[in-house]
């Protein structure tokens, strides 16, 4: 990812509990809106983070319900950086299918890998397929 000027990293666990996840999602968008990102901004980034921490509980812990996901976010005057982390095995990302090609259009499957995508500057998974860092670059930064 790129160094977008960071310097406070928050880390926490998150149970799949909905007051955790908003909590959560309210820090990242106040710090956000606290560094001056638009409206439309923080719409991306909350959008991508709820798709990212979705996918975590409903996959990465499909056969793990009672563990926690690891959450981490840097918000900076350029750019917001989060990683979310779950404990599973893992995925293939470019295993998952294209929902917008036709002969996916049916599946349930991969519409929120395509969002996360669409709407951060920067997307990668580790190796293991377990975790995923983002980036959203402030436009024109």
């Amino acid at each position: 990812m790129s160094d977008a000027g960071f310097s406070d990293r928050v880390a926490v666990d998150l149970e799949y509990e909905r007051s955790q996840i908003e909590r959560a999602t309210d820090s990242i968008l106040s710090a956000a809106e606290g560094q001056g990102f638009t409206k439309a901004s923080r719409f991306a980034i909350r959008l991508a983070f709820e798709e990212a921490v979705t996918n975590a509980f409903h996959h990465g812990h499909a056969n793990l319900p009672a563990q926690p996901i690891r959450v981490e976010y840097e918000v900076s005057n350029d750019a917001v950086w989060i990683a979310v982390e779950d404990r599973g095995k893992g995925f293939s990302p470019e295993a998952v299918p294209d929902p917008t090609l036709d002969e996916n259009l049916s599946l349930p499957s991969g519409r929120g890998l395509m969002l996360i995508r669409t709407y951060m500057s920067e997307v990668q998974h580790n190796e293991r397929g377990n975790r995923l860092e983002m980036l959203y670059k402030r436009p024109g930064a």
